[in-house]
């Protein structure tokens, strides 16, 4: 999905040019343990709202997920290709 690179390359570009008030930055600051508990909290989020059977909660969540993983890629020096690389990897 395009929207997932481009985000990423936006957080990238977060991490190398920091632009205050950031929320992006904000995690970067705080380091990989905040950025893992709010992925953690995020992934309780979307497991709560599909529970629930509300769609449009499930979808808000899951972007939130998406965003924080991705936050977590970045802060960690892991790229969309690497985890492509894995998901072709396992395909047998």
């Amino acid at each position: 999905m395009d929207i997932l690179r481009e985000l990423y390359s936006v957080i990238q570009d977060r991490k190398e040019h920091p632009v205050e008030g950031s929320y992006t930055n904000y995690l970067f600051d705080k380091g990989t343990d905040k950025i893992s508990k709010k992925l953690g909290e995020e992934a309780v989020e979307v497991v709560i709202a599909a529970s629930q059977r509300d769609r449009k909660a499930t979808i808000q969540e899951i972007a939130d997920l998406e965003y924080h993983l991705l936050v977590l890629m970045a802060d960690r020096g892991i790229t969309l290709d690497d985890v492509e690389t894995e998901l072709r990897s396992r395909r047998s």
